[in-house]
């Protein structure tokens, strides 16, 4: 077999989006799509024997997810990447845009925005970023006693809520491969954990894929009619009762929102369940740099608690989509855990994964992907795939009974390849 292709440095834009592999131990990316074997390998031949080439390395990813959906603790954690594609949900620079400015240039401030970037003495104006601008304000309010800053904040603040909720209502908003996604990954054995989805996101996508797949969602909240956050309710089950036995109900997920919801409302000690939460009272973790202090209060400290619990479990397996390793409040438990938990399996996927391990610490990118991938070249079990939410949900095999004689085979096939 010809070497394998070896993608350049530095890695720029057109990178972005290219599905390819890369095996722990490995510097290698290995291609799963024509583009990118001809875009890694340089070259716009594209003959059979490439074509067997990138059908290899697509089985064994395939088998690398297949692998990971049987273990004992699975978890998906969901960064904002997953809702920017096709279910439109809004980014960084959207918010910022619809915050800020009165074009769509994100340039031109509106009067009031002017005023406070002003008291505030934000002057990224030439690169500007909402995180930094509301962790700005925040520093400010510290010392400062300012309403007519507070009232803008809670006006921006209100701004992110209705756009992190109302996208799910434009008819192009295609939240599909959520759905698949928890059909395929919601198939578990029942006598396993259930599976844990952790996200960063305030919207609503897994509650509506389940809504409409009919899967009864366990987030935290109670069973009343009107819903009140209490932890305990992580550690209640569903079962079906019988006259003669009594069976764990299938499909069955948990829901951690460590950022909180678009659709949870603090009132006085406690979290419920609305509509249409006020911005003064939304229960989220705003994009700001002081998210790590804003970690350690209910109910997010409940939900931080059991993360940090499920990274620490024995034959653990957690695959990362979107996530950009921002919050260091996430990524440094993740980093501590792959080191200190022997069994856990990380599989880090994103639509910029190529550019954030080679461009790590550079460019907008995360030191995390660079801390990963010195720990991947040790031979820690962490795993690189390229492309984005959709790709990886249809590289995820669906779920099923496998019969002994399959057993077999698929374990003679594993055998022989790794010969």
């Amino acid at each position: 077999m010809p070497e394998q292709p070896i993608a350049p440095e530095p890695l720029d834009p057109k990178y972005q989006g290219q599905q390819a592999y890369r095996r722990p131990g490995e510097s290698q990316w290995l291609p799963l799509t024509q583009d990118a074997y001809q875009l890694l390998a340089q070259t716009d031949e594209y003959d059979d024997e490439a074509k067997d080439h990138v059908r290899g390395y697509r089985a064994s990813v395939n088998d690398l997810l297949s692998q990971a959906l049987q273990y004992a603790n699975l978890g998906f954690f969901a960064g904002s990447g997953t809702s920017l594609g096709a279910a439109k949900g809004p980014s960084m620079w959207q918010l910022w845009k619809a915050a800020m400015c009165t074009d769509d240039t994100g340039k031109m401030l509106t009067p009031a925005a002017t005023a406070v970037c002003r008291r505030v003495r934000y002057e990224e104006l030439a690169e500007p970023n909402i995180e930094h601008f509301l962790s700005q304000c925040d520093a400010y309010l510290a010392f400062s006693q300012d309403a007519e800053v507070q009232a803008f904040i809670v006006e921006v603040k209100s701004k992110i809520l209705t756009l992190c909720s109302q996208f799910l209502e434009d008819a192009t908003s295609d939240i599909s491969a959520y759905r698949h996604l928890l059909q395929k990954l919601a198939r578990r054995r029942v006598r396993d954990p259930r599976l844990k989805v952790f996200t960063t996101n305030y919207d609503m996508c897994f509650e509506t894929a389940a809504s409409d797949l009919g899967i009864m969602v366990v987030d935290g909240f109670s069973y009343t009619r009107r819903r009140r956050f209490d932890g305990r309710h992580f550690n209640y089950d569903v079962v079906r009762r019988d006259a003669d036995q009594h069976d764990f109900v299938e499909g069955i997920f948990h829901l951690h929102k460590l950022h909180g919801s678009v659709s949870w409302e603090r009132q006085d000690n406690d979290i419920f369940e609305v509509t249409t939460p006020l911005a003064e009272r939304a229960c989220l973790i705003y994009p700001a740099k002081g998210k790590y202090q804003q970690a350690f209060i209910q109910p997010h400290l409940e939900l931080l608690s059991r993360f940090l619990d499920f990274l620490r479990q024995p034959n653990t397996c957690l695959i990362v989509s979107g996530f950009g390793f921002n919050d260091d409040h996430l990524s440094e438990p993740i980093f501590s855990a792959i080191q200190s938990n022997p069994s856990l399996k990380l599989i880090l996927t994103d639509h910029c994964c190529l550019q954030h391990v080679h461009n790590a610490g550079a460019h907008g990118s995360s030191v995390y992907w660079q801390k990963f991938a010195e720990l991947a070249a040790k031979g820690f079990d962490i795993h690189f795939l390229g492309g984005s939410f959709a790709s990886l949900v249809d590289l995820i095999p669906a779920l099923r009974a496998v019969s002994p004689a399959e057993q077999l085979a698929n374990a003679v096939r594993r055998i022989g390849a790794a010969r």
